[in-house]
């Protein structure tokens, strides 16, 4: 899709830590795991990543005006020590949102290593969504879209961007995108329908799904009972794993102080869903929270925040009520927007925000642990991270870890 004509590079300043992680990771007494930081091209901020089966790195980043941004797309092929010239994922200047942290990009490789993007639309981005019949219809906010693009066949380049709500309206927390490699393509929000309740009990989680690697879409339909409401300022995540299952994390809303993480997984690339409670937060407020999914030895693992911490599991997608959380070590300090990397011989980095805030990116710190959840070597830390941002980790193809900040 992008030839080798296009592939020109810049140089990005490393950073080499080295975690000792003492047994459990493999046949050896020691391993280490390099743990090398990245800063995301250009100054952007809010980083999703993925790697492909080759090797490839992708990323999307945004910039410009919080309230109203671009998305941009890079590649690398050096495990981000150079990365292709930016381009632009939206196809409306300015129609991306990072302010709020949680309603920016996500990004999913299908089929063929296809990148598809998902995003809140701005105020002002077109084409817009449905539109709320219990709000002004000038209201700018009304009608806010979930948009989708992927990069088209002949590259380097982006499709025009495409809105996908057409009967759900009231779009707030981010929204995610998933893919397998059978040309499924997965689409996920939260929002209200015409017959829902008011406020966030009436909110639910919404799929719309493709089955042509993203070409067209279905009209989008209730994943899960719709009964818990959900938590209108923070964001879900989809996953699709290589088995074909779907995963969502989301947080609840129930009675507006219950917003619990419930977990959906579908073993029917998403006809049908069976649905978990995960962990339990007695709030009166909204924590603008992320959740996180990766795969790797040994399967799926989930990771989501609750109160000051943050936490990961694996998810046994037939019983996936039973999980056992794994918490990030020490007392949470307004730990935030977790992510996780595992690699081939299940070792897993856990990374998170520390003391993060409204406009307040904090700064990075992670964990190694093994594959049986147990933490190994020192505690990870960082640097400061921009407002409206996190970080992103990834799984090189010699074992160790990428984190973009």
């Amino acid at each position: 899709m992008i030839d080798g004509r296009w592939r020109i590079t810049r140089a990005v300043s490393f950073l080499f830590l080295i975690l000792f992680l003492p047994g459990g990771l493999g046949a050896g007494p020691d391993r280490t795991t390099e743990v090398t930081l990245v800063g995301v091209p250009g100054g952007g901020i809010q980083p999703q990543a993925a790697v492909d089966g080759e090797g490839t790195l992708h990323v999307v980043y945004y910039g410009g005006d919080p309230r109203g941004g671009d998305l941009f797309y890079v590649r690398s092929e050096d495990d981000g020590r150079t990365f292709s010239l930016p381009i632009r994922v939206n196809s409306q200047p300015g129609s991306a949102v990072a302010t709020g942290t949680i309603r920016g990009a996500q990004i999913a490789l299908g089929a063929g290593g296809r990148v598809h993007v998902v995003w809140n639309g701005a105020v002002g981005a077109a084409p817009k969504g449905a539109l709320d019949p219990d709000r002004a219809a000038d209201d700018p906010h009304n009608g806010l879209p979930m948009l989708y693009s992927r990069l088209d066949d002949a590259g380097p380049g982006f499709e025009p961007q495409r809105g996908l709500m057409k009967r759900t309206f009231g779009l707030d927390g981010g929204g995610s995108v998933a893919a397998d490699g059978a040309g499924n393509v997965y689409v996920v929000w939260h929002a209200r329908g015409r017959d829902s309740a008011p406020g966030e009990s009436g909110r639910g989680v919404w799929l719309a799904v493709s089955r042509d690697g993203g070409q067209s879409f279905s009209q989008e339909v209730p994943a899960g009972s719709q009964s818990s409401g959900a938590c209108g300022c923070c964001g879900l995540r989809a996953f699709a794993d290589s088995g074909g299952r779907v995963y969502a994390l989301y947080r609840t809303a129930r009675e507006l102080v219950h917003r619990d993480v419930h977990l959906l997984v579908s073993a029917d690339t998403g006809h049908s869903f069976r649905e978990a409670g995960v962990d339990t937060w007695n709030v009166a407020a909204c924590p603008m929270s992320a959740m996180s999914f990766t795969e790797g030895a040994g399967g799926v693992l989930g990771a989501w925040q609750t109160g000051q911490q943050v936490y990961f599991a694996a998810i046994d997608p037939s019983s996936p009520g039973t999980l056992e959380p794994v918490s990030a070590p020490g007392p949470g300090n307004r730990r935030k927007y977790p992510g996780l990397a595992r690699g081939p011989s299940g070792q897993t980095i856990f990374l998170w925000s520390e003391n993060a805030a409204w406009k307040t990116g904090g700064s990075l710190a992670w964990q190694a642990f093994d594959r049986d959840g147990i933490p190994v070597g020192a505690r990870g830390v960082g640097p400061e991270v921009p407002g409206w941002s996190f970080g992103a980790v990834v799984v090189r193809g010699d074992g160790g870890f990428t984190v973009l900040y």
